[in-house]
């Protein structure tokens, strides 16, 4: 970027240092006097890179008839322009304005890099000191050529399932200042939310995405191609479709029905993103609007559990109210996996746990359970229970300080008391889902300290489970530390990697998503939108 904020100081020396190559001028000869300064080229858009130092980079200009400008304690002022060869190509003076500046207009230069130019005051011919030399190129042709090939969605047909991810490459060329990079959209059926980008191109113009088809249909990938002078070019259009997949792939903890688990985190309007375990960054897979949130018109105040639900369907989808004088209902979506319709007002159930409305008989409902989820302190999804529906969910939450099992929210009669101690104040609880022998796991982070513990509900030939283990929150297993101060949000939705064990995921207090292998090894995905 040239630059005309601040004044330049002479050279100091007789002979200006020029940069080697195309970048090269013959020599000024430097004579007290007058002084110039702030060289610049104004042109729309403005010069690309630092054109007036020896070792910076030169600019470029989107025209053939760049301004070329400066200020000047002199009455008038010289300026002098070369192309690549040495050639001089303009010789021309400017008179001084009021507020000190001078100008030129350049015309009719021809495409390329190398041009150079310099200033010189004027007294008297040759009275002054000249700039710097400064240093530009010519540009005026976006890139051609633009392409788009990929082996996994053929535009012809055929190729991977929805769902999948798939790698698009895309080229083209530019005879000038080259391609610099490609900016996209891809957009799929209604279901689907539009994916936008940018990637830098190599050296050979060319660059490679990976990108995932959220759902089955038609998909436009909309791509251009902007060079080093920032000119872009014409829009290219990659049509492909993404297939239904007859057997796809199920994993606890997923909910889009891609195979692989999914973490679900409101961002900061109030939205709720779906973003896939192995994912690198915080983009999300999936938007579900803040409108259709169940209660309150945000997914802010709302605690999200799933992990669980048919052989070929997506996790089954709990919401809570967690906010001062909620509802008191547990919200159920009975998602299919096309987010972000699989979360939407017309698949959703409530379910309320008081044992006193017309829904339920009293005399049925266990002892000492509460009769609303507002005073639920703790709530998670575990997987399953139930040997006779291993597809089923249970959910586990803490009452007065127990635990309890509820396998089926809709029927608060089957819900199980686990401990009677009352030793579960003060502790988040964590579901990584059943561990590789069936068991079923669980973690809680004690809130005053951070310690990290595990639970396992080792699974008995009777197809039951024996929660003994879980009597005593501060006989758990120590598998780490994590503030609430420093991970104000932390969860599992279970295998994220695919490596056979459960991960953990945290929020920090600066809104940064982080994964875990494991419970070590963090990755800092970036900041939540």
């Amino acid at each position: 970027m040239s630059r005309t904020t601040s004044p330049r100081l002479l050279a100091a020396c007789a002979t200006t240092v020029l940069a080697a190559g195309l970048f090269a001028a013959p020599a000024a000869q430097a004579v007290p006097g007058a002084k110039v300064t702030g060289p610049s080229v104004r042109a729309t858009p403005t010069l690309t890179g630092d054109g007036c130092w020896a070792t910076g980079t030169p600019g470029w200009v989107t025209t053939a008839d760049p301004v070329l400008t400066a200020h000047t304690t002199a009455p008038s002022a010289r300026f002098k322009v070369w192309d690549a060869t040495g050639t001089k190509v303009f010789d021309g003076t400017s008179a001084t304005a009021a507020d000190g500046s001078v100008q030129v207009t350049v015309t009719g230069l021809a495409d390329g890099p190398g041009y150079t130019w310099q200033v010189w005051p004027e007294y008297q011919p040759g009275s002054g000191e000249p700039t710097e030399t400064c240093r530009f190129g010519v540009d005026t042709a976006a890139p051609t050529g633009l392409a788009v090939a990929s082996t996994d969605f053929p535009a012809a047909g055929g190729g991977k399932y929805a769902g999948e991810k798939g790698v698009f490459t895309f080229s083209a060329t530019d005879a000038g200042s080259g391609v610099a990079g490609f900016q996209y959209v891809l957009k799929g059926p209604p279901s689907s939310r539009p994916v936008a980008g940018t990637v830098a191109a190599g050296p050979d113009g060319t660059a490679s995405v990976t990108l995932k088809t959220a759902d089955w249909g038609n998909y436009d990938l909309r791509v251009e191609a902007v060079d080093g002078a920032g000119l872009v070019s014409a829009t290219l259009t990659y049509s492909f479709y993404a297939r239904s997949n007859p057997n796809p792939p199920h994993a606890l903890g997923d909910v889009d029905n891609d195979g692989v688990p999914d973490i679900l985190l409101p961002d900061s309007q109030g939205n709720l993103l779906v973003i896939s375990g192995n994912a690198d960054s915080t983009a999300p897979s999936a938007v579900v609007p803040a409108r259709w949130a169940p209660v309150g018109g945000r997914w802010t105040d709302l605690q999200v559990v799933h992990k669980g639900g048919g052989p070929l369907m997506a996790d089954t989808i709990y919401v809570r109210d967690v906010s001062a004088g909620n509802t008191g209902y547990l919200y159920q979506y009975l998602n299919q996996g096309e987010l972000p319709l699989g979360i939407h007002p017309a698949t959703l159930r409530s379910h309320p746990t008081s044992c006193v409305t017309t829904l339920f008989d009293p005399a049925v409902c266990p002892a000492d359970m509460l009769h609303s989820y507002s005073e639920v302190q703790q709530l998670v999804a575990l997987g399953s229970s139930d040997w006779t529906h291993p597809d089923s969910v249970t959910l586990m939450d803490v009452e007065h300080g127990d635990l309890w099992l509820i396998n089926d929210p809709s029927q608060p009669n089957d819900a199980t008391r686990l401990t009677t101690t009352g030793l579960w104040n003060g502790y988040d609880l964590i579901a990584p889902g059943p561990d590789a022998n069936g068991s079923l796991v669980l973690w809680s982070r004690e809130q005053a300290t951070g310690t990290l513990r595990a639970y396992t509900a080792p699974k008995l030939a009777s197809g039951t489970y024996d929660f003994a283990t879980f009597a005593d929150p501060a006989g758990g297993t120590v598998i780490g530390t994590f503030p609430v101060a420093e991970y104000p949000t932390l969860g599992s939705s279970g295998d994220l990697d695919g490596d056979g064990q459960a991960d953990l995921y945290a929020v920090t207090a600066e809104r940064h998503l982080v994964t875990f292998k494991g419970v070590g090894s963090p990755k800092d995905l970036g900041v939540l939108a």
